[in-house]
């Protein structure tokens, strides 16, 4: 019979479980936990308790990351056919049955109100990955026609509710599987260079397009003022243009070392829109400046740089695909959300990562980064 002397310590015990985590990546997470933690108390510590519940969420993501971690990619592999059939169903039903709240349907009843579209940000990079690890890592051009549809049916259906800002970071997320799958350049270039000459027209044609009795068909009409506003927000200050002629002021009223913690105006005098979320950035700008922007745009650039290095280095296929669409989704995140706040990208409701307020947010993030770990444990173990 063992003493208690003979049982192992806690240590020993935890020991397996963060065996092979990756202390570089854990070491960036932590500075943009604070980060987060720092700009979240001053923009919100006198609304409500949002600075206690981003803690709380933080503390629920860090959970999750690192439960996924302890998941084998191997494991996580086989859950990409069920989590994307789950979560397309779930979007038809939305569609179907689902709760409309200003215009748009992107909520459903199960007991429990969900945002089915929350599911495939990582479902359908997970489900790309799957099918390209199943072509052996030799991919034909009807594997990539097929991967397409897979890719398009869930970004379609959210784009429908409408959600195209959701729509656009599941179709990035899952562009990014195909890029690194080995889509060819020959089609990928025709599509930037037409997306670069459209947008060079619209700025062009924009003071006869953006006429109230054009209608542009393909967009919604809110989506049309979004564009506009954005070619000019200057046409509707008080109104449609409010929020990005704030955020620019406030992030211009920063300057190189900004008012300082707590002190700034345009946030505390009520100027800046959604200071807690959307536009925290700008928040953060006001009060840390450029020096402030610059620490922030160096956690990201490096979390982006050990998330490629882990991608780069991945034991097979599929680890290697879902790190770099994790890896990239998250670049795409955080370039979104400062471009749109600073007036250079439409307003789309675009989280900024670690810093902006949001449960669902948090918690898809820490799944996210629990993959990447998984995948670099993977490796390190193996």
């Amino acid at each position: 019979m063992k003493s208690r002397f003979d049982q192992p310590s806690p240590w020993r015990r935890l020991q397996p479980l963060i065996s092979g985590f990756d202390l570089p990546l854990v070491g960036i997470i932590l500075v943009l936990a604070t980060i987060g933690l720092t700009a979240m108390y001053s923009a919100g510590y006198d609304h409500g308790s949002r600075f206690v519940d981003h803690g709380r969420n933080m503390v629920l993501a860090a959970t999750v990351l690192f439960l996924v971690a302890q998941v084998p990619p191997q494991r996580l592999m086989a859950l990409a056919v069920p989590l994307y059939s789950i979560g397309v169903l779930l979007l038809v039903a939305t569609a179907l049955f689902g709760i409309s709240k200003k215009g748009a349907t992107r909520w459903l009843n199960v007991g429990i109100v969900i945002q089915p579209s929350e599911i495939l940000k990582i479902a359908t990079p997970l489900m790309l990955a799957w099918w390209f690890q199943r072509r052996e890592g030799r991919p034909r051009t009807h594997d990539f026609v097929a991967a397409g549809l897979l890719l398009l049916v869930p970004a379609g259906l959210v784009a429908k509710q409408p959600d195209l800002g959701t729509a656009i970071l599941i179709f990035s997320a899952g562009f990014f599987v195909l890029f690194l799958a080995g889509l060819s350049w020959k089609l990928i270039a025709p599509v930037v260079l037409g997306g670069g000459l459209a947008i060079t027209a619209l700025i062009i044609a924009s003071p006869t397009l953006c006429q109230p009795d054009v209608d542009w068909v393909v967009l919604h009409g809110y989506q049309k003022g979004r564009v506009c506003t954005l070619l000019d927000p200057t046409t509707d200050p008080l109104g449609k243009g409010f929020h990005i002629i704030q955020g620019m002021i406030a992030i211009g009223s920063g300057g190189l070392t900004g008012k300082g913690f707590m002190k700034g105006t345009q946030t505390h005098l009520e100027f800046i829109p959604e200071r807690t979320t959307d536009f925290v950035f700008a928040a953060y700008s006001e009060e840390f400046g450029l020096v402030g922007n610059l620490v922030l745009i160096a956690a990201f650039t490096a979390l982006i740089i050990r998330g490629l290095t882990i991608t780069w280095e991945a034991p097979s296929v599929f680890a290697r695909l879902m790190a770099g669409s994790v890896t990239l989704s998250i670049f795409t995140y955080a370039m979104v959300n400062m471009g749109m706040v600073s007036g250079i990208l439409p307003v789309v409701g675009v989280p900024l990562p670690f810093i902006s307020y949001g449960g669902t947010a948090m918690v898809t993030m820490g799944l996210s980064l629990g993959i990447l770990m998984s995948i670099a444990r993977a490796r390190r173990n193996g």
